[in-house]
C-alpha cells in the first residue's frame, strides 16, 4: 500500500499527493475514519478522490492509504434477500454494529463470514475445468440454486472438492493450474463493478418479458436482454411502474436500485417484497430479490456507484444461465451526482452543466444488457440480463440531456404521463408518445406461441387509439353527434380499449397481473365488439342501440373475474354480445 497526504477538501472530493504509486480506480482510504473513496484522476502524484462517504471533518493532513485494487463486489452466496448500500455494504449487518445510522469508516463484509452453507459438488476430483464451469451448488433460497463458478479467466484440473457445509471463506476444492501452481476455490469472487463480466457471444433478443402489465406486453413489449427507460414528471408512476415489474416479470431474479430516490419509497419496497407472493413460486418475492438502497439522503458520490454494484451483482447471476432484471430508480439521480463530481472536478461542463461524458457511461450501463452464452466448457448455457432504467426530467421535459441520451441507447421508451395518473390511470403510459423497437424481433414468439392474430390485434387496436386523440380535435369544435357513424364506434371502441384493456386496478389482485393467454381474449373480445358493430352499421343498425347493449358496461367488470373462471365467462360475453348486436340489426331492419 502506498499512502499520501490530503491537500484540499472539496465535499466528497478529496484531492492528495504523495501517491505516485497508486493507478486509477483504486479505492482507498481516507483519514483518521477510513472513509471509503475511488481514485477519478491522477496528475502526477496528485490523486482527485471521490469519497463515498460524508467528509465533514476532514483536513488538509490527513492521511490517505490506497488498497491496491478497484472498487469491487463480493460475489457468493448471501447475496438474495440481502438490502445493501451503493458500495455493497449489508445494512442490516451495519446496524447490528452500529444501530439505526451508518457510522462513518464502517467495514462489514457484503456476505456474511459466519453463516454455513450446504455444498453440493458437481464436479469431481480429476475434472478439467475453464472459467464459468460450474463445481457444485447451494439451495441460497427455495426460489434459487446458487451455482458455484471457476472465476472468469482461472482454468486448470480439479486436485481436490467436497460437499459438506461451508462459510463463504472455507475451502471446498483446489485447483492446479497450467503452470503447476495449487490454489484454493472458496464459493466466492471479487469482480471489479467498473469491468462487464465476460461472455462467449451476445445474440438479438427474441423473447418477451412477461410483465403481467397489459400496455407493456401487449402494446410495447421488452425482450429479455433487452433496454428499456421509463421517464416521466414527478408523480407520474415511475416507482409504482418500477415496483410492478420487480414484482411480476417472469425474471429469476430481480436487482433492485434505489439510486437517489425518496427513503420512504425504499421503506415500501422493503416492506411490500417479503409479504408479496411470487406467482411463479408461491414464495416471497424477496426470496429471488437483491435490494440496492442508496437513497437521497446518502453520501451523493456513492449514487454513483449503487448503479454499477447492481448490475455486476446481475451479471454474476447471468453467468449462471439466468434471467435477471435490473431495476434502476432512478438514473437522473446518478446522473446528478456525475454532475457534481464534474463540477467539483472542475471539468469543462456539457449541455446544463452534466459533464461531455454522460451519454457515452449511460451507454457503458444499458450495453451491459444482453441475452448472452455464458462462458464455460460444459456445454451450452445461456442467461439474459434486462436493465430498465427510469429518468426523471425536471418539470416532465423530455429534450432535457439525460432523457435524449437515454433515447439514443434505450429501445423501449415508456413515457409516463402526468394527466393520465392525476385521472387515475395507471399504469399513466402514454400510448402515444410511447415505442418499443422489439416488435419485429418479438413477431416469431408471438405467432408461434398466442398465434399470429395478436400482433393484427395489436396494430389495430394501436391504429385505433391514434384515429381516437385526431378525432377528438374534432369532437371539441362540433360535439360528439356531429361524427358519422362509424367515427362514434371508433370513440367507443378506443374508451373500451383505454379503460378496460389499458388500464390495471392494482387494488384488486385479479387485475394487477394480467396473463399472455387472458390479455390476447380481452384485446381479441374488444376488436370483435368493434367489427360487429361495424358491420351492423353497414346493415342499417341504429348507433344508439349499438352502443345501447350491456356488453360495453360487462366488459368493464370482466377484469375482476377469477383467472380461474375467465375462459368461460368471456367465451359467454362474446356469444351474447353477437346475440346482441344480431338483435340491434334486426330492429333496425324492421323499423325500416
Amino acid at each position: 500500500m502506498s499512502s499520501g497526504k490530503i491537500v484540499k477538501v472539496s465535499g466528497p472530493l478529496v484531492v492528495a499527493t504523495g501517491l505516485s504509486d497508486a493507478n486509477m480506480a483504486d479505492v482507498v482510504r481516507v483519514g483518521e475514519q477510513r472513509l471509503i473513496g475511488e481514485i477519478l484522476t491522477m496528475n502526477g502524484d496528485s490523486a482527485s478522490i471521490q469519497v463515498y462517504e460524508e467528509t465533514s471533518g476532514l483536513g488538509p493532513g490527513a492521511a490517505v492509504e490506497t488498497t491496491g485494487s478497484p472498487l469491487s463486489v463480493e460475489l457468493g452466496p448471501g447475496l438474495i434477500e440481502n438490502i445493501y448500500d451503493g458500495i455493497q455494504r449489508p445494512l442490516e449487518g451495519i446496524m447490528k454494529i452500529a444501530g439505526s445510522t451508518i457510522t462513518r469508516g464502517i467495514e462489514v463484509p457484503a456476505l456474511d463470514r459466519q453463516k454455513h452453507w450446504d455444498f453440493q459438488a458437481t464436479a469431481k476430483p480429476g475434472d478439467k475445468v475453464e472459467g464459468g464451469d460450474v463445481i457444485g451448488t447451494v439451495q441460497e433460497t427455495s426460489s434459487v440454486l446458487h451455482k458455484i463458478m471457476i472465476p472468469p479467466k482461472m482454468s486448470g484440473t480439479l486436485e481436490t472438492i467436497q460437499s459438506g457445509s461451508f462459510t463463504v471463506l472455507d475451502t471446498v476444492a483446489t485447483l492446479r493450474t497450467p503452470k503447476g501452481d495449487v490454489v484454493p476455490l472458496t464459493m466466492t469472487q471479487k469482480w471489479p463493478v467498473r469491468v462487464g463480466r465476460p461472455y462467449k457471444h451476445k445474440y438479438p433478443p427474441k423473447t418477451p418479458l412477461l410483465s403481467g402489465q397489459r400496455i407493456v406486453d401487449a402494446m410495447f413489449p421488452v425482450a429479455k436482454g433487452g433496454t428499456a427507460a421509463i421517464p416521466g414528471p414527478f408523480g407520474s408512476g415511475k416507482t409504482v411502474m418500477q415496483h410492478q415489474l420487480a414484482k411480476w416479470s417472469d425474471v429469476d431474479i430481480v436487482i433492485y436500485i434505489g439510486c437517489g430516490e425518496r427513503g420512504n419509497e425504499m421503506t415500501d419496497v422493503l416492506r411490500e417484497f417479503p409479504e408479496l407472493v411470487d406467482p411463479r413460486t408461491g414464495e416471497s418475492l424477496m426470496k429471488r430479490t437483491v435490494l440496492i438502497a442508496n437513497t437521497s439522503d446518502m453520501p451523493v458520490a456513492a449514487r454513483e456507484a449503487s448503479i454499477y454494484t447492481g448490475i455486476t451483482i446481475a451479471e454474476y447471476f447471468r453467468d449462471m444461465g439466468y434471467d435477471v432484471a435490473v431495476i434502476a430508480d432512478s438514473t437522473s439521480r446518478w446522473a446528478e451526482a456525475l454532475r457534481e463530481m464534474s463540477g467539483r472536478l472542475e471539468e469543462m461542463p456539457g449541455e446544463e452543466g452534466y459533464p461531455a461524458y454522460l451519454a457515452s457511461r449511460l451507454a457503458q450501463f444499458y450495453e451491459r444488457a444482453g441475452s448472452v452464452e455464458c462462458i464455460t466448457s460444459q456445454g451450452d448455457r445461456r442467461g439474459s440480463l434486462t436493465a430498465v432504467g427510469a429518468v426523471s426530467p425536471p418539470g416532465g421535459d423530455l429534450s432535457e440531456p439525460v432523457s435524449q441520451a437515454t433515447m439514443r441507447i434505450v429501445k423501449v421508451f415508456w413515457a409516463l404521463d402526468a394527466s393520465l395518473a392525476y385521472r387515475r390511470h395507471f399504469p399513466a403510459i402514454n400510448w402515444l408518445n410511447s415505442y418499443s423497437l422489439y416488435l419485429d424481433s418479438l413477431k416469431p414468439w408471438y405467432d408461434e406461441n398466442l398465434g399470429p392474430q395478436f400482433m393484427v390485434n395489436r396494430d389495430k387496436a394501436m391504429s385505433i387509439l391514434q384515429e381516437e386523440a385526431s378525432l377528438n380535435e374534432i369532437v371539441q369544435l362540433v360535439g360528439k353527434d356531429s361524427l358519422s357513424a362509424a367515427d362514434q364506434l371508433t370513440l367507443e371502441t378506443a374508451k373500451m380499449l383505454r379503460e378496460d384493456f389499458l388500464q390495471q386496478n392494482g387494488f384488486m389482485e385479479v387485475d394487477w397481473y394480467s396473463s399472455y393467454d387472458r390479455q390476447d381474449k380481452m384485446l381479441g373480445m374488444i376488436l370483435e365488439y368493434d367489427k360487429l358493430c361495424r358491420a351492423a352499421i353497414v346493415k342499417g343498425a341504429p348507433v344508439t342501440d349499438l352502443f345501447a347493449i350491456p356488453f360495453r358496461e360487462r366488459m368493464g367488470r370482466a377484469k375482476s373475474v377469477p383467472d380461474a373462471d375467465y375462459p368461460a365467462v368471456y367465451a359467454a360475453m362474446e356469444r351474447e354480445m353477437a346475440e346482441q348486436i344480431d338483435a340491434a340489426v334486426a330492429k333496425g331492419g324492421a323499423e325500416e
